[in-house]
């Protein structure tokens, strides 16, 4: 077993952490087609990141990352479901409808990974991106794919999961915590 803290793991792996300058502004979207380029060779950046993650730690509800976790300021962020499911990749997305049902779930961060926060969340988010070709697509998400999808849209915003937690709810240790290697629960 080893005695390194999982934020310094994840540091090691390539993963900015929470205190940088990064993490706390709004990522700069792409203009699209023109930067395609640009927004390819970042995602090829953030898929090779979550390959080194998943090697060292699964993850049972699925991951994301977005670009300002891995030192870039651009709007792209992806985000594995959990199972077979293709990944999403998400360019210049942002949310356009919000569910009024919400729930809280225990949330983790590749960016402070030592904790684990209660994070309330609409139970249902109809996310704009942008394809590579320019063009926009909606799509609605739920549940946990959903929550996953707005964790990482919050970063691109310059938010980490502390904001959206109630007042006085404070993150857990995760030595504390005991759903890792489980899915969210939902009614």
């Amino acid at each position: 077993m080893s005695d390194v803290r999982p934020s310094r793991q994840m540091r090691d792996l390539g993963v900015v952490q929470h205190g940088a300058g990064v993490l706390a502004e709004p990522a700069r979207a792409f203009d699209l087609p023109a930067e395609r380029d640009e927004a390819e060779r970042i995602t090829d950046e953030l898929f090779a990141a979550m390959e080194r993650i998943g090697r060292v730690h699964p993850f049972a509800k699925g991951m994301g990352i977005a670009a300002p976790q891995i030192g870039i300021g651009r709007a792209v962020a992806v985000v594995q479901p959990p199972g077979d499911t293709p990944a999403v990749i998400l360019l210049n997305p942002r949310i356009t409808i919000r569910s009024e049902e919400m729930d809280e779930q225990y949330e983790g961060c590749l960016s402070f990974f030592d904790v684990r926060g209660l994070v309330p969340r609409p139970l249902k988010i109809t996310v704009e991106a942008t394809l590579l070709t320019g063009e926009p697509v909606t799509t609605a998400y739920e549940r946990g794919l959903a929550r996953l999808i707005h964790h990482e849209i919050d970063h691109l915003d310059g938010l980490l999961y502390p904001a959206r937690m109630r007042t006085g709810v404070d993150p857990i240790p995760v030595e504390k915590y005991r759903q890792t290697g489980r899915a969210w629960t939902y009614d």
